[in-house]
């Protein structure tokens, strides 16, 4: 049922055909910017030289009388790990270079008013941050000095009647409290049919005739005034631009585990977008939200068609996202990343749980793209960017398989694993190659995993952040090691429990894709229990072999962290305001400088609360 909404300005969206080209002529001719390939040979040559060589010196370890089937497989399963690795050092020093850089002057390109809706589609979302967050945004707007017209649309897919209910209060007081400043609609479908996908493109089909422009929000996104409009300006200036997207900071973390991701996103996250940024140039990715979007672009190019596999037929493809930009892309439309507009922010998953149950679905989305890698007309970066995207779930499988092998092989020569498989003494046993080597091979590991933060760490100062933002070099320092030791001791968790998503996938297992729980659940022991049973049987499998002496203890620290996996979990969702030597660890900005946008969403969703109490008692008498 439509419900508050303006007069409907129907725009045609038909989904595309992934095997035919596109054609149309609307499209502009689009160039690639100088300088981009020097910048792609900067980031891809030097991991994939790091990669040649560490192949070479472990076929130097294993060729002494030439190789067996099984030792090239290992020596392939290294370089596939470790590709990706060195990929993410190259992008994030790419990325530093540039922010170190003294930044060029370009000219400023005209800016003409554009009509915008921002679009929060919610489904089952606690409205008291939904609309929270939106007030917050509008209420920033209607003082900001801007020359576009802004338009919020809340398109409820909610199924719940009792959160419905409260979303219209919550709509109607909004409306009530901004009057005549501002401009705010409230829809709900009588079906969600195809998900996120359907509801923006029920909004495309029936109102985005009436808009130059959409700027896609999540439930949980939350936006400055400066950052809309920049992005708007954007868009405007660029009318080669289909998409422009921004990068999400994240924020309102208080527990252990949400710190970490906040953490690591601002010190890591920065670099590692600029990296992106200038390798992908106009052929960027999209996350989903926080980006605006060209309307009769995305309209005419991007509709999401259902995939044919050999599993099922008219499949709903989950990770639109990604498609979309390909589409638009492949449509002739650049799709632009812009990591230095700040005051874009998302929330973050409160609990290992949560993340886990989220990262389940998104890992299933991903792997669909490998099913249209061959589509025609998609350009060989956003290939690379739907490749890349289902790499980075099939690489925890292939992680634990790799350290699998290097587990038992033991610690006798002639229980080595090769000899098993070739019937033959291995030419090379593990621990004959010394356990210098072995201690040699899990540091230089651990380093090239952790040298995008330390990378990052070196450029904050060029970021926009000081250290009276991350609470001063002293607790800044404390922090950073803080959140190094903690993601070390999560990162073999994380590894099974990506390639338990996998192979749930791969079985045939369909994830729910419910709310994301942005508050952190509660969950008893028992749970904690079932859900890590599976790293905790392989880190006590570890610990026993070592115990016994056939498994080599360099891989100490793997052990240990699986065998503990369920009081690790335990502890994710601890809150660290609620202990007064803990609340300052991790924090960023966000804790120790909040900008205003922030301030004023969380004095907004206070107030709103309040208003739906107050509601719910008079309704109850």
């Amino acid at each position: 049922m439509t419900r508050l909404m303006p007069p409907e300005q129907p725009l045609a969206h038909p989904k595309q055909d992934l095997g035919r080209k596109y054609h149309d002529g609307q499209a502009p001719d689009l160039a690639t910017t100088k300088g981009t390939g020097i910048w792609r040979l900067a980031t891809f040559l030097p991991a994939m030289l790091t990669t040649a060589g560490l192949i070479a010196v472990f076929t130097d370890f294993f060729a002494m009388d030439g190789l067996t089937w099984f030792e090239g497989g290992l020596i392939a399963l290294i370089a596939v790990t470790f590709f990706w690795i060195s990929l993410s050092v190259s992008t994030v020093t790419v990325g530093v270079f540039n922010l170190m850089r003294r930044p060029s002057k370009a000219a400023q390109a005209a800016v003409s008013p554009m009509k915008t809706a921002l679009l929060v589609p919610v489904y089952n979302e606690d409205p008291v941050d939904v609309f929270g967050n939106a007030a917050a945004m509008l209420g920033a707007l209607a003082d900001a000095d801007h020359p576009h017209c802004y338009t919020l649309f809340i398109l409820s897919d909610t199924r719940d009647e009792a959160i419905a209910e409260h979303e219209l209060e919550a709509f109607a007081n909004l409306q009530a409290r901004m009057g005549d400043r501002v401009k705010l609609h409230y829809r709900r479908r009588p079906d969600n049919i195809d998900r996120k996908v359907g509801n923006l493109a029920d909004w495309v089909e029936r109102w985005g005739g009436g808009y130059a422009a959409m700027l896609v929000l999540d439930a949980d996104s939350l936006m400055s005034a400066e950052a809309i409009v920049a992005l708007t300006d954007e868009l405007s200036a660029d009318p080669s631009a289909g998409l422009i997207q921004s990068v999400p900071q994240l924020f309102g973390a208080d527990t252990l585990f949400g710190r970490v991701q906040q953490f690591s996103n601002t010190i890591y996250g920065a670099a590692l977008a600029e990296g992106l940024a200038k390798w992908a140039d106009r052929e960027g990715n999209y996350w989903g939200h926080n980006a605006i979007i060209r309307t009769a672009a995305f309209a005419a190019s991007a509709g999401i068609p259902k995939l044919d596999t050999f599993r099922s037929k008219g499949a709903l493809i989950l990770s639109h996202d990604f498609v979309e930009a390909g589409l638009l892309r492949r449509a002739g439309w650049g799709v632009r990343f812009v990591p230095r507009v700040k005051g874009s922010y998302e929330e973050v998953p409160a609990n290992l749980i949560d993340y886990v149950r989220r990262d389940r679905r998104w890992c299933q989305g991903n792997l669909q793209h490998l099913n249209i890698l061959g589509s025609k007309g998609f350009h060989t970066v956003t290939r690379f960017h739907l490749f890349h995207g289902a790499m980075s779930y099939l690489l925890s499988p292939a992680w634990f398989a790799l350290l699998t092998v290097w587990a038992v092989m033991g610690v006798n020569a002639e229980e080595n694993v090769i000899s098993y498989f070739t019937g033959n003494n291995p030419q090379v046993a593990w621990p004959e190659m010394g356990h210098v080597n072995n201690i040699f091979i899990l540091l230089f590991m651990y380093g090239m995993l952790l040298a995008p933060k330390f990378l990052g760490a070196t450029a904050i100062g060029r970021t926009g952040l000081s250290m009276r933002d991350l609470g001063g070099p002293v607790q800044f320092v404390v922090s950073f090691v803080t959140e190094i030791i903690t993601s070390v001791l999560y990162a073999p968790i994380l590894m099974v429990q990506q390639t338990i998503a996998v192979a749930r996938t791969y079985i045939g297992f369909k994830e729910k894709w419910t709310p994301q729980t942005r508050s952190g659940g509660k969950y008893a022991l028992l749970t904690h229990v079932k859900f890590h049973a599976v790293e905790t049987l392989v880190g006590a499998a570890l610990v026993f072999g070592m115990y016994e002496g056939i498994i080599t203890l360099w891989l100490a620290p793997i052990a240990l962290s699986l065998a503990g996996a369920v009081p690790l979990s335990m502890l994710s969702g601890v809150k660290l305001t609620d202990y007064k030597w803990a609340a300052r660890q991790m924090g960023t900005s966000e804790v120790f400088n909040a900008p205003q946008i922030i301030r004023s969403a969380k004095l907004e969703r206070q107030r709103l609360r309040q208003v739906l109490e107050e509601a719910d008692r008079i309704a109850a008498e």
